[in-house]
Formats: C-alpha cells, sequence, structure tokens
C-alpha cells in the first residue's frame, strides 16, 4: 500500500466531491474535517488546497494542459484534481518545497491512477515547476476579457459582465478581491456580551480578534481557529457573520416588541441578529422553505439564547393569507447568483452560468410581490442580496415600485455605518469587496404608504 499525506489525500477527496459531484465546497470541507482527527495546522492546510484549486481552477487547467501531451477531457477525474493539487502547491504555496509538492502528487496518482498516471503527473508537474506553461495569457491589448478571465481565473462571460458593468479597472479589483483570502468575521451577541467583551474573552482563549471596520458589534478573529470549538462560540457569545451580512438588519431597524418577517430566513444569522436589535422583545416569524434549514435557525436561535424566533415552513412565493398587513417589518433577503460572496465560495464561479441569471431574476420578482403583502401601512420591506449585478438588484427594485405605487424607496442613511453611508443611494446600497473590504451585499429599503 502507497503511503500518501493524509491531508493531501483529504484535499483529494473533497475536490473530488466538488467538481465531479457538484458537492458545495464548504459543507464537503466541514465533513471531512469534522470527521477525522486533524490537527490545526492540517486543517489549514487542507482548506488552503481545496478553496485555492477550486478558486484557481481555469488557470490551473491552462497551465497543465500546456505542460501535458494529454488533453484535458481524456483525463480521469481522480488524475486531473491529483494534477490540480500539485499545480496549485507548486504556483501559489512558496512554503511547500516544490519536491514535496511533486514527489506527494505522484503518490496520490499511483494510489488513485495505475503506474503509468504516476509517471505523467510526475512529468507534467516537473515541467510545470521548471517554469512550464507560463504563455497562457491572452494577449491584454486584443482581449481585455479573455486575459482577464484567466489571468484571475473566472469564466469569461463573469469577466465580461463584471467589464462591462464596472469597466476594466474596477472589475479587475473586483476579481481580485473575489480571490482574496476574507477575514473571519463575527457578529457579538449583544444579549450576552459587547464587541469589546466578545474581544477580551477569546483572548482569554489565546484567539486574537479586534473590532470590525464598521458595524459596532462585528469583531474579526485573525486567528486560525475551529469556530465550534471555541467557548465563547459554545456559551453563544457570538455569531459567524460578514459586515455586509450585518447590513439588512440594521436597514430594517426592527425596535422591541415590533412583529417582524425574515421570508427566506435559513441559516439564521440575520433573524439572530434582528433579535438582537430588537433586544429578545417582540416576535420575529423566520420563514424557509426546507424544513432541515428550519432546524440550523432553531439552532443558532437556542444557542445564542434568543426566544422571539419562530420558525415557519413555507414557500415565500405563495403568499400567507394569515400573513397580510400583519408585519411591522419585512426582511427579504433573496435568492441569487451570489456573486458577491466568490472569495467565501469559489465555486460560485463554476456552479453559475450567465443563462441561470433570468429564472433567478423571475423569482426574486416573485418573492417580492408575495412577502410585500405582508407589511402593514406604514411598515418597512427591506430586499436584499449578496450579489453585485443590478439586474437582480436595483432592476428588481425598480420594478416592483413601478407596479406598486402603495411602497416608495425610503432614506437608508440613518441606519447605516458612517462609512457605508456614503454610498447610498436614496433607498439603496451597494458595498464590494475591493472598495468596501466586505462580501458584497445590495440592500433595499422600502416603506408602505399609510392609507
Amino acid at each position: 500500500m502507497i503511503k500518501c499525506d493524509t491531508a493531501r489525500e483529504a484535499a483529494l477527496k473533497i475536490l473530488y466531491e466538488v467538481n465531479e459531484q457538484g458537492a458545495y465546497s464548504n459543507i464537503a470541507l466541514n465533513k471531512h474535517l469534522s470527521s477525522h482527527g486533524f490537527s490545526g495546522r492540517d486543517r489549514a492546510f487542507i482548506t488552503e488546497l481545496v478553496y485555492g484549486v477550486i478558486k484557481w481552477k481555469l488557470t490551473l487547467d491552462r497551465t497543465i494542459a500546456a505542460c501535458s501531451d494529454i488533453k484535458m477531457e481524456r483525463l480521469s477525474p481522480w488524475i486531473k484534481n491529483v494534477l490540480r493539487l500539485g499545480a496549485y502547491q507548486l504556483l501559489h504555496m512558496t512554503k511547500v518545497p516544490p519536491s514535496a509538492a511533486v514527489n506527494e502528487s505522484v503518490k496520490l496518482a499511483r494510489r488513485y491512477g495505475h503506474k503509468a498516471s504516476a509517471g505523467y503527473v510526475n512529468a507534467v508537474l516537473r515541467n510545470i515547476a521548471g517554469g512550464g506553461g507560463k504563455e497562457i495569457f491572452p494577449d491584454r491589448e486584443e482581449d481585455p476579457v479573455g486575459y482577464l478571465s484567466v489571468r484571475y481565473s473566472y469564466p469569461k462571460w463573469m469577466a465580461e459582465k463584471f467589464t462591462g458593468l464596472f469597466g476594466e479597472e474596477f472589475a479587475e479589483s473586483l476579481m481580485e478581491a473575489g480571490n482574496a483570502v476574507p477575514d473571519l468575521a463575527v457578529r457579538a451577541n449583544t444579549l450576552k456580551t459587547s464587541a469589546e467583551g466578545l474581544i477580551g474573552a477569546l483572548k482569554n482563549e489565546g484567539v486574537e480578534a479586534l473590532p470590525g471596520k464598521y458595524v459596532s458589534e462585528a469583531v474579526v478573529i485573525k486567528s486560525h481557529v475551529s469556530v465550534a470549538e471555541l467557548e465563547a462560540y459554545r456559551k453563544g457569545l457570538f455569531q459567524v457573520q460578514d459586515e455586509g451580512s450585518m447590513l439588512p438588519a440594521l436597514a430594517l431597524a426592527p425596535q422591541p416588541g415590533e412583529k417582524v418577517l425574515d421570508a427566506c430566513s435559513a441559516p439564521g444569522g440575520k433573524a439572530t441578529h434582528m433579535a438582537q436589535l430588537m433586544r429578545n422583545r417582540g416576535l420575529i416569524t423566520a420563514m424557509d422553505i426546507h424544513e432541515h434549514k428550519l432546524r440550523l435557525i432553531e439552532e443558532a436561535a437556542g444557542r445564542l439564547g434568543t426566544d422571539i424566533v419562530r420558525t415557519e415552513l413555507h414557500d415565500a412565493t405563495i403568499p400567507v393569507p394569515e400573513h397580510e398587513g400583519a408585519y411591522d417589518r419585512v426582511l427579504l433577503d433573496a435568492p441569487c447568483s451570489g456573486l458577491g460572496i466568490i472569495r467565501r465560495k469559489p465555486d460560485i464561479k463554476w456552479a453559475k452560468e450567465n443563462r441561470d441569471l433570468r429564472s433567478i431574476m423571475q423569482l426574486q420578482r416573485r418573492l417580492m410581490d408575495s412577502v410585500s403583502k405582508a407589511v402593514r401601512p406604514g411598515g418597512v420591506l427591506v430586499y436584499s442580496t449578496c450579489t453585485l449585478l443590478p439586474e437582480e438588484n436595483e432592476s428588481v427594485v425598480k420594478d416592483f415600485l413601478n407596479e406598486n405605487d402603495e411602497f416608495y424607496e425610503d432614506d437608508i442613511t440613518p441606519f447605516l455605518p458612517p462609512g457605508l453611508a456614503i454610498h447610498a443611494r436614496g433607498g439603496m446600497l451597494q458595498v464590494y469587496p475591493n472598495r468596501d473590504g466586505t462580501d458584497g451585499f445590495f440592500v433595499a429599503r422600502l416603506a408602505r404608504k399609510v392609507k
């Protein structure tokens, strides 16, 4: 039996599940990391390998193809992923000796292929280690979109979309930010502590943490940790949540004692944030279409110590007669293309296609039409997404307003952190990873007229 490095082998198995079986990278990664007794160092190494290979897949494949006499489509999925792992280590992990990257990949090729596979992997990776495959980029002057696509490993349609929307310079900055490793941002549970108190509690566990950039309850964890193993997490002192994801609840600004509907709630980050803002007084109906996801909301609410969140299994595209006009505030954090969170979920690059956008937009409009009926006269509706595309954001809101004269844009700036309020336009805000350092989020605040 060939003895393979267990961390690299785990990364290979995860990549196989993601690239060949359509698994979500974060779920596959968590499953493997939790089922084996990996050290903290190995967990960090596996995580970097998995996300790094997924992030740079297009560019890695181009490099491998340039150094191979066998076309990529003829390779077995296992050998293809072994090559990607080896190439990523050679090109992006300066602390890994090239000899280790090559030799460990050859061992994996022997176990998951055959003797000839091992020789082939050895030859290709040694070619890359020797500087082969560098002439893979289209000429930037002749084909700027093609260049950006290969240089930053984005599907060409996405590079073209970003360039057309934002211009070449901003698009390049956006794609570069999408490939960066984001901070681990969390939200202090103000029902139990403050941001300062959380930082102190984490320090007592040997974890370095700093205040967030914009939101008062935001904290950034700088140490490499397994969150679920922290005592502060088990005690419900915080919830993992990016600062961009905290903006919808802030924009909705629910008050103690109010009735709030969170229409697409799972996994419950925004519902529990709203419970904090409401000081655990009132009612939050957390609705979702998937029963297993309701359990995630319930678990989060229980751990964080809020008892005003009530889950409800329902398809939010279908109005609920009992909800009509019954809620002071409604949050619709709508399903979307997710292009604002690529830095956290790089497989979004390869899971979405341009033709998917039309069906996503149609779903968003149906959701808006449905859940808006639950807003009482004088109440507030917030629409949010974690994408960057105007057709999923401003266009959806404007189309809704054009057909629903009972609603109007409400000034969002009083409810936002000052550092982000400067970017708001009327009732809408778009934040970007490259400009703002947060996940990409869109938030719109609408109000229903009093009859």
